[in-house]
């Protein structure tokens, strides 16, 4: 008698295809998860091209933000920055220059910029007259080996 698909009935022929299934070796991996944005582990590459897509998405606007094109105020805000970065240069220098002095008042605007230098830092006092308020900021003085040499030595030591 010769066996056929007909004699044996399709049940069976699938019953014995998932049987040859089961019965072979099967292959696969681990599944691991990769994370996309850098924040979290994923690659540092894709930063650039995250914050791209997230500027080009968002609608937000702000509503307190300065956006005048006009060149005149554009000029006025350059000239402020120039004499602000101009001042900011001259204080530093008379705090830490090669000569610089242990203590001083340098008065401009509504600002009143009081310094102390100290033997580790120097001491910043910044007023601003117009609302009375007052940061402090305290700078630490870097030390280099003949200075830290004579002050050892001033100590017995």
């Amino acid at each position: 008698m010769r066996v056929t698909i007909k004699t044996m009935g399709i049940p069976a022929v699938i019953a014995i295809a998932l049987g040859f299934a089961i019965a072979e070796p099967s292959h696969g991996q681990d599944i691991v998860y990769q994370p996309i944005n850098p924040s979290f582990g994923g690659n540092p590459f894709n930063s650039a091209h995250l914050l791209g897509v997230a500027s080009a998405q968002n609608k937000y606007k702000d509503p307190n933000a300065v956006s005048s094109q006009d060149p005149a105020s554009q000029f006025l805000r350059t000239l402020q920055s120039r004499l602000l970065s101009s001042l900011a240069t001259q204080i530093t220098d008379v705090i830490f220059g090669e000569n610089a002095q242990d203590s001083g008042v340098i008065q401009f605007g509504d600002q009143v910029i009081s310094f102390v230098r100290g033997v580790d830092s120097v001491t910043l006092t910044i007023t601003n007259n117009a609302d009375g308020s007052v940061t402090e900021i305290i700078v630490p003085l870097l030390q280099d080996g003949s200075d830290e040499g004579s002050l050892l030595a001033g100590l017995g030591q």
